[in-house]
């Protein structure tokens, strides 16, 4: 299958320290990748050079088969790229149809003037909307956001991913923090969400139960380079992957 994201020996150094190196993946259109391994084995530092928040500084990205490597976050977004944080980042003094409608109009270009007329703001409140009631929030629409349950401020930031239709969307530790209960609730709105739109996903995360739950392919970091890529049956059974993270998973 031909990729919708492709990174070939991409990497990201601080000074002394290698973050990601020499790190080359390819995801098709409509998968569901994971990308695992040990704090600090540089997962983080991928997305945002995946997403353009940080540059890298060796090898290339290439989305829908174009360089994008010199683009920043803001253009990689409009080019269809959005993301979601491993700390919930919201803006909680807005309600939580403002803040997606922010969302909505970044992509747009930033554009917050009333430009385009009633339509567009039309459109832009017609997009915000039903993004909210695809993730199950649309009675909430009117509540300021910092007043929401943790697990709905997460539910919350993907909306605002989602509501900027983007090809490829990138989860970092959806479930960070959320009780059994809301982890079960998350795991199932990405399943819709894969499955229903037909959405090409990469997820970081550290639940392991989560990530064989969802993911078609797995992908394995550690100290920066990718070390093993396969099906989640594959990655049990590889005994570098149990070395390095998974510790004798059944």
């Amino acid at each position: 299958m031909t990729a919708l994201l492709e990174t070939r020996g991409l990497g990201r150094a601080f000074g002394a320290l290698n973050a990601v190196t020499d790190v080359s993946l390819a995801v098709p259109a409509g998968e569901l990748r994971a990308v695992i391994g040990p704090n600090g084995a540089g997962k983080t530092t991928l997305f945002h050079l995946i997403s353009g928040l940080l540059p890298a500084t060796s090898g290339r990205v290439l989305f829908r088969g174009e360089d994008v490597t010199r683009l920043g976050a803001p253009a990689r977004c409009r080019s269809g790229i959005s993301r979601t944080f491993q700390i919930t980042s919201i803006f909680p003094e807005l309600t939580t149809i403002e803040n997606v409608r922010i969302a909505v109009q970044l992509k747009r270009g930033g554009n917050f003037r009333v430009v385009g007329g009633r339509a567009l703001l039309e459109a832009t409140e017609a997009r915000a909307r039903q993004s909210l009631a695809f993730l199950g929030l649309g009675e909430r629409a009117a509540e300021p956001a910092g007043t929401l349950p943790h697990g709905d401020q997460r539910l919350l930031e993907i909306a605002m991913a989602l509501a900027q239709e983007p090809e490829l969307l990138l989860l970092d530790e959806p479930t960070q923090g959320l009780s059994p209960e809301d982890t079960a609730a998350t795991v199932g709105v990405i399943r819709q969400i894969a499955r229903d739109r037909r959405q090409t996903i990469i997820l970081v995360e550290h639940d392991m139960d989560v990530v064989f739950d969802l993911a078609d392919r797995i992908s394995v970091l550690h100290f920066g380079q990718l070390i093993a890529e396969g099906t989640p049956d594959e990655i049990r059974a590889n005994t570098e992957v149990q070395k390095a993270y998974l510790g004798g998973l059944p």
